[in-house]
C-alpha cells in the first residue's frame, strides 16, 4: 500500500491576519452600537448589535479553528490532526445564522405591533459607522472565502451584518423623511429572509463534508473508468473519496493488476490521474496482483 505525497500546501495560516483584524473591528463596534442603542432607545441598533455579537463569536471561532488546526499533530491518535475543526466552526456559524434570522423575524413582528420611538439621527450615524466597519471586514475576507469553508462562514456573517447596517441606514432615512415607523420592522424582516438561504447553503456544505460524501463535482464512475484505463490494471475496487477540510480532498482505492505488471508505473499513472483529472492530491493506493486473495473478505 503506497500513499501519494504531493500534497498541496495548507492555506489556513494565510487567512489568520484578515480574520484577526475583522474580529477586532466587529468586536469594538459591537460594543459601540450596543451602548448607542440603549442611549438612543433604538431597538434597531440593539438588534444589530446582537447580530454583530454573533458575527464576533463566529469570527472568533473561525480564528480559533485555524490556529488549532494549524498547530495540530497526530498526537493522541489524531492521524489527520484537527483540520476538521474548520468544518465544525463553519457548521456552528450556520447554526448561528439561523438563530439570528429567527430572532430578526421575531423582532420584526413585535415592532409591527408596537413601533418604538427612535432617535433616528443617532441611529443613522451609528448605522453608517457599522456599514464602514463591515465593508472593511468584507474586503479583508473576500479572497479567503473562496479557499476555506471556515472563512466562508465568517464572510457570510459579515455580509449579513453589512446588509443589516444598510437596513438600519435605510430605515432611519425613511423615518426621518417620511415619518413612517414601520420601516424598521419591514426592513428587519427582509434582512431575516436574506440570511436564511445563505445559512442553509453553508450548513449543507459543512454537513456534506462531515458525513464524508464524495467531493462535489467528483464523478466516481468516471474516476473508476480512468483508473481502469491504466496499463496493467484489470480491476478497481474499494474506491472511496471524501473531503477532509477545505481544499483537502482525499481518496483510497485498490488497484488489481495482472501478475506480470510492474506496480511502479501503475502507481505513478494513478497518481497523475487523481491529481490532473480529478484534483485529488492525497490518496492511498493499494496495488494487488490478480492472484492475491484476502481483499474480498472485507465486509463493509
Amino acid at each position: 500500500m503506497i500513499e501519494t505525497h504531493s500534497h498541496r500546501p495548507r492555506r489556513g495560516r494565510s487567512h489568520l491576519r484578515p480574520l484577526a483584524i475583522s474580529f477586532g473591528l466587529v468586536l469594538v463596534f459591537m460594543v459601540v452600537e450596543g451602548i448607542a442603542g440603549f442611549v438612543t432607545g433604538s431597538l434597531a441598533l440593539i438588534s444589530d448589535a446582537g447580530h454583530m455579537a454573533t458575527d464576533a463569536l463566529g469570527l472568533g471561532m473561525a480564528l480559533a479553528a485555524i490556529v488549532v488546526a494549524d498547530r495540530a499533530t497526530a498526537a493522541g491518535g489524531r492521524t489527520y490532526g484537527l483540520y476538521r475543526l474548520e468544518i465544525l466552526a463553519a457548521l456552528a456559524n450556520a447554526v448561528l445564522l439561523f438563530v439570528v434570522a429567527g430572532y430578526v423575524l421575531y423582532e420584526s413582528v413585535q415592532r409591527f405591533q408596537d413601533p418604538p420611538d427612535v432617535a433616528t439621527t443617532a441611529m443613522l450615524m451609528v448605522g453608517a459607522g457599522g456599514l464602514v466597519v463591515n465593508l472593511i471586514a468584507w474586503r479583508l475576507l473576500r479572497a479567503g472565502s473562496q479557499e476555506s469553508l471556515n472563512v466562508k462562514g465568517a464572510y457570510l456573517e459579515v455580509i449579513t451584518d453589512l446588509a443589516g447596517s444598510v437596513g438600519v441606514i435605510l430605515a432611519a432615512l425613511i423615518m426621518i423623511f417620511a415619518g413612517w415607523p414601520y420601516a424598521d420592522p419591514l426592513i428587519a424582516a427582509i434582512i431575516g429572509v436574506f440570511i436564511l438561504p445563505r445559512a442553509w447553503t453553508l450548513g449543507s456544505q459543512a454537513l456534506r463534508i462531515l458525513t464524508q460524501v464524495a467531493p462535489k463535482g467528483l464523478d466516481l464512475d468516471q474516476l473508476r473508468i480512468d483508473l481502469l484505463t491504466i496499463d496493467g490494471v484489470i480491476d478497481v475496487h474499494d474506491l472511496h473519496a471524501w473531503t477532509l477540510t477545505s481544499e483537502m480532498d482525499v481518496a483510497t482505492v485498490h488497484l488489481m493488476t495482472s501478475n506480470a505488471t510492474n506496480p511502479h508505473p501503475v502507481l505513478d499513472r494513478a497518481r497523475d490521474v487523481l491529481q490532473a483529472k480529478h484534483n485529488i492530491s492525497h490518496a492511498t493506493l493499494q496495488v494487488e496482483p490478480e492472484d492475491h486473495r484476502g481483499c474480498s473478505e472485507v465486509t463493509w
